[in-house]
């Protein structure tokens, strides 16, 4: 299903554990890294497309993960001529994907890349937000820097405040972005960004 310019639609998943680090895949026989995707199917919502794609590559369910954001519009990329199969060359331009991040709220154990008959990775491991990006293909490096750039910004707070809690003492600062409230995370109520 391509969109009129010859951009099939696409999910970008950007999986974060509890100490705001990616995960990250290391593609079957190959040496390139990158982050769980795949197409959106026809009748498919992104969110939908992006909850099959996570249990099909990762092996996770709705239950481990809780939707933090995701991008406001589509980020594209054009993919070379020499990656396309032939008889798709002239139609097939690239790929347009709406990205989500995402928290785990399950455990490393639940994760399985043995999911489906047809795995994406064959290894994993959590990185830094910022991952270097020479690991991952050239012609995707620039929308994974677009992604990660807009949604950063909705990355949790990483919690070390239950301590003072505990010993009934106050936390020693508040992060402004939560304008004095109780939540951990700098996310919008319904938790899309806002629209500008």
């Amino acid at each position: 299903m391509l969109d009129r310019e010859g951009f099939r639609p696409n999910v970008g998943i950007i999986l974060l554990n509890q100490r705001n680090e990616v995960f990250w895949g290391k593609r079957i026989r190959t040496h390139s890294w990158q982050f769980p995707q795949g197409g959106i199917k026809h009748g498919e919502t992104p969110e939908q497309a992006m909850f099959r794609e996570l249990h099909e590559e990762v092996g996770l369910t709705p239950e481990h993960v809780r939707i933090i954001a995701r991008t406001r519009d589509w980020l594209r990329y054009e993919v070379p001529e020499h990656f396309i199969r032939r008889d798709a060359r002239g139609h097939y331009r690239g790929q347009k994907q709406i990205w989500f991040l995402l928290q785990m709220m399950g455990r490393d154990c639940d994760m399985n890349l043995r999911a489906t008959d047809h795995p994406e990775f064959d290894a994993w491991r959590w990185n830094d937000y910022w991952v270097p990006l020479e690991a991952v293909i050239e012609f995707k490096r620039g929308v994974y820097e677009m992604a990660l750039t807009e949604l950063a910004r909705f990355l949790p707070r990483v919690n070390h405040h239950n301590r003072f809690l505990r010993a009934g003492m106050r936390p020693p600062h508040r992060d402004a972005r939560h304008g004095g409230g109780n939540t951990d995370f700098a996310v919008p109520p319904d938790g899309e960004p806002p629209r500008s």
